[in-house]
C-alpha cells in the first residue's frame, strides 16, 4: 500500500513540475518547477529502497546478522543523498545565473530573452 502511495505521489510531483517548466515563462518559477521534479526523483529513490519490517543497514549490533535480518538497500539511500546534494548544487548555480541575467537583460521573462539577439 506505502509502495503505491509513494510511487502515485513522484509520479504526481514529477507530472506537476513538468506542468511548470513548460507553462512558465519567469526563469525563476521554472527553476522551482525542477526543484520539483527532482524532489519527485528523490522520493522515487527512496521508494525503491523501502522494505516494510525492515531496519537500517547498520551492523554495529549482535542482533543484526547480514542475510537473516531484512534491512534496507542502503544503495537507494546513497543514492538520494548523492542526487540531493547534486541537485542543490545545480538549483544554486542556475539561480545565481538568473540573478545575473536578471541584472544585466532587467526581465525574467524566458521569451524576452530568448529573442534577444548580440
Amino acid at each position: 500500500m506505502i509502495l503505491a502511495v509513494n510511487l502515485t505521489g513522484s509520479v504526481l510531483l514529477f507530472v506537476i513540475g513538468l506542468y511548470g517548466v513548460v507553462t512558465h515563462r519567469n526563469l525563476i518559477r521554472i527553476i522551482l518547477s525542477l526543484g520539483l521534479m527532482e524532489s519527485a526523483t528523490y522520493l522515487l529513490l527512496i521508494t525503491l529502497g523501502y522494505r516494510a519490517g525492515a531496519t537500517a543497514p547498520i551492523f554495529y549490533e549482535a542482533r543484526i546478522v547480514p542475510g537473516e535480518t531484512a534491512v534496507v538497500d542502503p544503495i537507494m539511500q546513497a543514492l538520494a543523498l548523492t542526487s540531493i546534494v547534486i541537485g542543490v548544487v545545480t538549483l544554486a548555480l542556475a539561480l545565481a545565473l538568473i540573478i545575473q541575467l536578471a541584472s544585466h537583460h532587467r526581465t525574467l521573462d524566458a521569451q524576452r530573452i530568448r529573442n534577444l539577439r548580440g
